[in-house]
């Protein structure tokens, strides 16, 4: 009779395993082909045409290292432009030929031919971009209507939901993947304002800009980034819709932002700082300094404040205060919840905009980049910006050293060009000066004197180099 109850009682559970994972199983999509087949007008490929220069040797030799000819005619060369292509995607969001996409994507780019539905060809021009946020807004140079897509809420898309990615990835348009959303609320240090989407939906080089749609058919998200030098590795990161609409609205408006300004610096709530500062938890932006005459100084905040809530959200973590403040409208009155002197109070902000702020024109000056002498290889370099990465359409994640300056006797000179990026010297990855510098030192010190180098030429071909060394 025991054996008959525990049989039963197995039969039970095992059916309502079944009907449980029956139930998980129904949310799987049997297929995304009708979903596609309805998105794919939508989504453009975009192909850019920027103009870059060069100086070139005038004669059809080169004399050789050293020769006091090469000095008398160096400066005959004369500079040369040449054309560089660069593909990504985009997709529609108004019948009048809207397109939305990345700013690296068409950044400095002389001729934009955007491709409708694997056929069309027509002209964009830029209604407006933003760097800060990686976002650029065309509009297609015709009379003609088109299909838009619309965009969804992806505060509600949660990590496990089904999406699909579709762009040109390497130039191969009208491409569809599909993956799940792996994380949510990401930085990863390519922009002032990061809150991505991390998703395993393959996303490689030329998806920069497409969409990335839920199961309903709306964006949740602008994909903009992958982890991986050589293509997808699962890790791709999507501008969330909602951050991203806020943007494009005033990109169509303006043609430009208009971001909400405290004028303060941050930084982290160290478990130590909320123990001094006795807050019941390390939470909140920790006010490193305030700004002459903005809006926190007028207001009265001062440096070792701690801001916990700004306008009725809470301040969890630092990084989330920006990303609010840039959202809030300029102009408006906001109450700011702080923590002072192991006490809260309330202060009463007017935001200024963040685009006219002394703080933000500061920040905008192109840093002066310092040249470093490695007097070993007689080269002059500089480490690689954000800068270069974008105007290169280099992988994001690149690092390494630019050669600013080969000296006539240096052993790269037959090598190596200026604007040459070394990655690694002797298997080793090259992020800073003095990873050069040392790998040098070791090379020198020993009995074979060879360094082994790998760059990106002035093309962005990847090359292995063998230098011998004196």
């Amino acid at each position: 009779m025991l054996k008959i109850k525990i049989k039963t009682i197995f039969l039970i559970f095992v059916l309502a395993l079944g009907a449980q994972s029956k139930s998980f199983a129904q949310n799987i999509p049997g297929s995304f082909a009708d979903l596609a087949e309805k998105l794919m007008p939508s989504v453009v490929n975009i192909s850019t045409t920027t103009v870059i220069t060069t100086q070139s040797n005038p004669f059809p030799f080169e004399f050789p290292p050293g020769s006091p000819f090469e000095d008398m005619f160096k400066e005959f060369g004369t500079p040369q432009e040449r054309q560089s292509s660069a593909l990504g995607s985009g997709f529609i969001i108004d019948e009048e030929g809207i397109v939305v996409t990345n700013n690296h994507v068409i950044q400095d780019a002389k001729d934009i031919i955007i491709r409708v539905n694997g056929n069309k060809e027509y002209k964009a021009k830029v209604l407006g971009a933003d760097p800060l946020s990686d976002i650029a807004v065309l509009k297609l140079e015709t009379n003609e209507k088109f299909i838009p897509v619309k965009f969804g809420d992806s505060d509600k898309a949660r990590i496990g939901d089904w999406v699909i990615a579709i762009g040109n990835p390497f130039g191969l348009g009208g491409t569809v993947t599909s993956g799940i959303i792996s994380a949510r609320n990401r930085s990863i240090g390519l922009s002032r304002y990061e809150d991505y989407i991390q998703t395993d939906a393959s996303i490689n080089q030329g998806n920069s800009g497409g969409p990335l749609f839920d199961m309903n058919g709306d964006v949740i998200g602008i994909n903009t980034a992958i982890l991986g030098r050589n293509g997808s590795i699962g890790i791709g990161f999507s501008i969330p819709s909602n951050s991203a609409k806020l943007v494009i609205d005033q990109l169509i408006k303006f043609g430009e932002t208009k971001r909400g300004w405290l004028g303060v610096r941050i930084q982290d709530v160290t478990k130590e700082i909320a123990d001094v500062e006795k807050l019941d938890k390390p939470r909140g932006a920790l006010v490193a300094s305030v700004a002459e005459n903005s809006p926190s100084d007028k207001a009265g905040v001062k440096a070792g404040d701690i801001i916990l809530e700004f306008n009725g959200e809470k301040i969890d973590e630092m990084k989330q205060l920006p990303i609010i403040v840039a959202r809030t409208e300029v102009g408006k009155k906001v109450e700011v919840k702080i923590w002072r002197n192991k006490k809260e109070i309330i202060k009463i902000i007017t935001l200024g905009r963040l685009e006219t702020s002394e703080d933000f024109k500061v920040a905008e000056k192109k840093e002066e980049l310092e040249e470093i002498e490695i007097k070993e290889l007689k080269i002059k370099i500089r480490e690689i910006t954000k800068e270069d990465i974008k105007q290169r359409n280099l992988p994001n994640q690149t690092s390494g050293l630019v050669i600013t300056k080969i000296d006539s006797n240096s052993p790269l000179v037959n090598s190596i060009e200026v604007n040459s990026i070394i990655l690694e010297a002797q298997k080793k990855k090259i992020r800073k000066v003095n990873d050069l510098i040392q790998v040098v030192k070791q090379v020198l010190n020993s009995n074979q004197k060879t360094i082994l180098l790998v760059i990106y030429n002035s093309q962005n071909q990847r090359r292995y180099i063998g230098v011998k060394l004196d």
